[in-house]
């Protein structure tokens, strides 16, 4: 696989609810983590007293963040109001020559900033909220 550009790893949240995804403004950096909780069923007759996990037990999670300028677009509207309603929409993680991971994601955290000679930022902070799938690209 080529390298590829991080500009291209984009973070796009379903505008309407109809399945119409767009690319979260002003984005400068992106990071999806998965995470899987272990389920320890390590007993004394565990050969060597080495760990034993339980396969396929234990909670799935994702998580998404990004950083970037403030721009004050539909979708930064759209982040925010997503926020202070408390809703789950679908989002889209586009990983380029990847895939893409799409599922509900609630925003767990927005943070602006600014400095007296500089760009208004922004941080967010999202948790996944159920099943995700993943395509292949």
């Amino acid at each position: 696989m080529a390298v590829q550009s991080g500009k291209d790893l984009l973070i796009k949240v379903d505008q309407t609810g109809s399945g119409s995804y767009e690319t979260l403004a002003g984005l400068r950096a992106t990071r999806l983590t998965f995470n899987a909780e272990t389920v320890d069923v390590t007993t004394l007759e565990s050969s060597g007293g080495w760990r034993e996990l339980l396969g396929g037990a234990g909670v799935k999670s994702a998580a998404l963040s990004g950083s970037g300028v403030f721009r004050d677009a539909n979708t930064d509207a759209r982040a925010r109001q997503i926020f202070f309603d408390g809703v789950m929409p679908n989002f889209q993680v586009v990983i380029p020559s990847f895939g893409i991971v799409e599922g509900a994601f609630q925003i767990t955290s927005i943070e602006y900033a600014g400095t007296y000679n500089g760009e208004a930022t922004y941080d967010m902070a999202l948790a996944s909220a159920g099943a995700l799938t993943f395509t292949a690209l």
